[in-house]
């Protein structure tokens, strides 16, 4: 544990951030399988809409990376494709 004001505080920050973090991660898991389980649905479009809103507001906090995200759209929609050519 530290000693230094300085660095109580910035353990404190650090915990609250990583908290909010994994709360926006886990979010974003929940939407990409929400999306996975509209396809063939009326639902299909808003549910990806909702999920690339969200991956775009994690990128604009600084959760994830764009490059991360842009990938994450990319293989979702991939997937989401593939999806409604099985069905």
């Amino acid at each position: 544990m530290a000693n230094i004001k300085s660095q109580m505080k910035r353990n404190r920050q650090n915990e609250k951030r990583r908290l909010r973090n994994r709360a926006i991660r886990s979010e974003l898991l929940t939407r990409e399988k929400a999306a996975m389980a509209a396809v063939g649905t009326d639902n299909e479009d808003e549910a990806l809409r909702q999920t690339i809103k969200r991956i775009d507001k994690a990128v604009a906090k600084g959760v994830l990376h764009k490059n991360t995200a842009a990938r994450r759209k990319s293989r979702l929609v991939a997937r989401l494709r593939a999806m409604s050519d099985e069905a």
